[in-house]
């Protein structure tokens, strides 16, 4: 039998581990001139309609000999928005894409360059996530909704991590992107912690080692923009993150704390705040889960740790510190089921949830820890009752 014709073992799987190439630097942009022209002659720049004009004084110089055009991706990545970029590619003759801007811009960028199979540069104007070197977009619908995700083919072809590009963004978008990054620990470790297949057993730890980076440098890092330590905290936001998830692949990337960001995103109510800022509850929602179902001690323990670092540098910790406070119990109840909703991340949680335990779970993330069982590893599970008493949501 020739290789070709082989068959795929039952096991074989494959991994988009990480970009063909990544350039970072301070000015890093103006030197990049000659790895996009490799790629292509006919870029087309896609970002937000801000950034496109933040990105030009910063990418001009690299494209100056290039014939280039602009197009804006609109709000989301959304089907409306991505046909429209598809027209825009056409009309262009585009053979290169350049993705500029947060996680939704340089989704849609990656995404409309893989239908339209064309080469694609990614270039984070923040630190908010590491949708700059994953193979994965988010759909969103035209209200800002999450409806589902696409696995690409590959990585980006190139990505360019500028410094002085990602330091003109606000301080905020480096604190959800290490609240985004955070939750690669504490979501692996849940789906994958007890695998045995060497590549997850690296993902595992290496996202328990970015969690330990994060929580060390994160104050310092924060309080001196553009110094050695925050650069390494970009790094980990952004690069480092993308490779945990590529190398332990969608089992070992997402849980609980990104189908909260999912359900929460059905709530026009939480469109003021960013993704990371989002999830970074979420994982939070996903502790009280395994404390209330579980009751796992250990889990109590690390949102307690959690909840000091957040209040230390600005994440989210409740309902309301998302702008939710208002929200009503039909509209909460929304969110949870979409969350639960089948082929959700949730269900890589080690046991079921239903909505009702996740409405009490997303309205109790600063519960004292409960008192311990005789068993020191556990605690007594929780009454899952959808919403305690504690919280008065608006009829």
């Amino acid at each position: 039998m020739k290789a070709d014709q082989a068959i795929a073992s039952p096991m074989s799987f494959t991994l988009t581990i990480a970009p063909a190439q990544v350039m970072r630097g301070a000015g890093i942009l103006a030197q990049a001139g000659s790895a996009i022209a490799r790629l292509g002659q006919r870029p087309l720049v896609i970002g937000g309609d801000h950034t496109l004009a933040v990105i030009q004084p910063f990418l001009q110089p690299a494209l100056e000999s290039l014939p280039t055009a602009q197009a804006s991706y609109g709000v989301d990545c959304s089907e409306a928005g991505l046909a429209s970029l598809r027209d825009a590619i056409a009309q262009h003759q585009a053979d290169v894409i350049i993705g500029v801007g947060g996680g939704k811009a340089l989704d849609a960028a990656k995404l409309v360059a893989y239908q339209s199979q064309l080469p694609i540069v990614t270039i984070p104007t923040s630190a908010a996530t590491c949708a700059a070197w994953t193979a994965l977009s988010n759909v969103y619908s035209d209200e800002g909704a999450f409806l589902y995700d696409v696995g690409l083919v590959r990585c980006p072809d190139l990505l360019l991590l500028d410094y002085d590009l990602i330091q003109t963004a606000s301080q905020r978008t480096l604190v959800a992107g290490i609240g985004d990054a955070l939750a690669k620990w504490y979501e692996a470790s849940v789906s994958s912690g007890h695998s045995e297949q060497t590549l997850m057993i690296a993902a595992v730890q290496q996202a328990r080692v970015l969690r330990d980076l994060l929580l060390q440098k994160a104050i310092a890092a924060l309080q001196a923009p553009g110094g050695e330590v925050w650069r390494e905290v970009v790094d980990a936001s952004v690069l480092m993150a993308g490779m945990i998830g590529g190398l332990g692949g969608a089992q070992c990337r997402t849980v609980a704390a990104h189908a909260v960001h999912n359900g929460l995103t059905h709530l026009l109510q939480s469109h003021g705040t960013l993704h990371g800022e989002k999830v970074a509850y979420g994982i939070l929602v996903q502790l009280r889960l395994e404390e209330m179902v579980q009751g796992n001690l250990l889990a109590s323990t690390a949102r307690q740790q959690l909840l000091k670092f957040y209040g230390e540098i600005g994440l989210p910790q409740t309902l309301q510190d998302l702008g939710l406070d208002q929200v009503t119990l039909a509209e909460l109840r929304r969110s949870a089921e979409v969350a639960c909703q089948a082929g959700s991340d949730i269900h890589r949680l080690p046991f079921e949830v239903t909505p009702e335990q996740l409405m009490a779970a997303m309205v109790s993330t600063t519960a004292p820890i409960p008192p311990r069982s005789l068993d020191s590893r556990t605690i007594a599970p929780l009454d899952p009752s959808p919403v305690p008493s504690s919280y008065t949501p608006k009829n």
